[in-house]
């Protein structure tokens, strides 16, 4: 069982940065794959990123390709998401998100998900 909780999520102007963390509970948060996921309303909830259980492979979305980096550190159990550049469609609730290795593939479906946290991009 994994526990995850997002923080980070705020209001913004266009072209601003910000970084998303998510804290992991569980003792084995460091055998799975992690990404982070967006949700914008009436939309789908899409992948953005996503990194392997030891943090030597990513994939990127083609809209945040560039913009975006997804990070991890196993020994404190979080996972980050740095967000450069950002644009008013970047705004979405954004969803931390484990799984096994095929989430690095973009194509994977993860096993627990975190609540969430807004991100807001102003014009």
């Amino acid at each position: 069982q994994v526990q995850l909780v997002e923080s980070g999520g705020k209001l913004v102007q266009t072209g601003a940065s910000l970084r998303l963390s998510c804290a992991a509970s569980g003792r084995t948060f460091s055998n799975y794959a992690a990404a982070w996921y967006r949700q914008a309303p009436g939309t789908e909830r899409l992948i953005v990123a996503a990194i392997n259980w030891s943090g030597t492979d990513t994939y990127y979305s083609d809209s945040v390709q560039g913009r975006f980096a997804i990070s991890r550190d196993n020994a404190e159990k979080r996972v980050y998401l740095q967000m450069n550049s950002l644009k008013p469609e970047d705004t979405a609730v954004y969803y931390c998100a484990v799984g096994d290795a095929a989430l690095i593939t973009g194509w994977g479906y993860p096993s627990y998900w975190g609540q969430g946290t807004q991100v807001t991009v102003s014009s």
